[in-house]
């Protein structure tokens, strides 16, 4: 028998595992919005929202996109800015932006109306095998596999087999196991999401909850003591820190106490692309004030208000954020300005109306930032 073949369950255990984990996610299932009405746009957005991020911070977001672009033809209709705006706090915005081709393709492509296969599903911009699986499996109940962090957890422990995420034998193990529990299971897509909810709230990457898991007697990692050695660890790529020099430009708008923003807006690719923030100037070190001075094309040097850091997968970002010395238009050249940082697109934009354009969470926090120490000088 291959290793392949050993770490596969026969027909009986598979359909014993799925009756437990049925049973189990009838009575401790999470309310989710998501779960409420089941249909393939719903599950469509909710598992776009859901990749590399926690289910607590896509439970708003998902309501409010909902609010906004209730159908797939909506979305599609809808311009990328808007659906970058409505994405604001989840993060890894390309996700946002392949969501609204694959409603784009279903429109043109499908005649507006979910692929109901994982076959037509996979032919979608940004849809994977895992999403893919999910989409068929849980609403139009294909016996699809699914594999997500959680998944590869609960089997990986469950066969004690050793291995790391991301290796090739040992994804393709997981997603063999899926296939067989998927293959013998008399509701397919309730285990697949039972698996998924297990592994998010019992069978945790970091303390597992083995007493109050529903499969726990056929578990070999639970029999050897240290369920938490599955899988192993898997190594990351060192860190990297880059600096962010920000300078905040403010005004007043024509309307009555309104204040506008200086915005540009990143380029094609990489970090945020396309997305709007306050000028900017990055650099793999911090910047001495006189080569800010000069960068950002002011006259005199900025002054210094606020610093702080955040982090992506792969990168520390130090943010430095400034404003010119002296409040109002005449503090600096917008020609020149926007000359030094390449000529970006550019646009000043009301702060009251910050919601209607795609800023990432720190661009808004730096804003906010700086019209909260404007307003304590007043």
């Amino acid at each position: 028998m291959s290793p392949s073949e050993e770490s596969l369950l026969d027909p009986h255990q598979a359909r014993s595992f799925g009756d437990a984990l049925s049973l189990w996610f009838g009575r401790s299932a999470r309310d989710l919005p998501w779960r409420g009405q089941r249909d393939g746009y719903r599950a469509l957005v909710s598992e776009a929202m859901l990749q590399q991020t926690q289910v607590d911070r896509v439970k708003e977001p998902f309501e409010r996109f909902m609010a906004r672009f209730p159908d797939v033809v909506s979305l599609a209709n809808g311009s990328e800015e808007e659906v970058l705006a409505l994405w604001q706090g989840l993060g890894y915005y390309r996700r946002a932006r392949l969501l609204h081709a694959a409603a784009q393709a279903i429109r043109d492509q499908h005649g507006g109306v979910v692929p109901q296969d994982a076959a037509t599903l996979l032919s979608l911009p940004g849809v994977g095998r895992y999403t893919a699986g999910a989409i068929a499996s849980i609403v139009f109940g294909e016996r699809a596999p699914i594999v997500d962090g959680n998944v590869a957890r609960v089997f990986a422990r469950f066969t004690a087999r050793p291995g790391k995420p991301g290796d090739r034998d040992f994804d393709a193990r997981c997603w063999e196991l899926a296939s067989s529990v998927a293959s013998h299971v008399s509701k397919p897509g309730i285990v697949n999401e039972a698996i998924m909810e297990l592994g998010a709230t019992v069978c945790r990457k970091h303390d597992p909850d083995c007493d109050h898991c529903p499969v726990r007697q056929g578990c070999l990692g639970h029999a050897s003591g240290e369920p938490d050695r599955f899988p192993e660890v898997r190594t990351r790529a060192p860190r990297t820190t880059i600096h962010h020099h920000v300078l905040v430009c403010l005004r007043r708008s024509d309307s009555e106490d309104g204040v506008e923003v200086l915005l540009v807006q990143r380029p094609e690719k990489g970090l945020w692309a396309r997305m709007w923030q306050p000028p900017s100037i990055e650099s793999g070190k911090e910047m001495a004030p006189d080569m800010l001075t000069s960068g950002f094309g002011l006259s005199h040097q900025p002054v210094g208000i606020h610093r702080f850091e955040h982090r992506t997968t792969h990168r520390d970002i130090m943010f430095h954020v400034n404003r010119p010395e002296a409040p109002g238009e005449t503090a600096f050249s917008e020609d020149d300005l926007l000359r030094g940082l390449g000529s970006p697109a550019h646009r000043w934009q009301q702060v009251e109306r910050l919601d209607e354009l795609g800023l990432s969470n720190p661009h808004r926090r730096i804003i906010d930032v700086a019209i909260s120490k404007q307003s304590d000088e007043r």
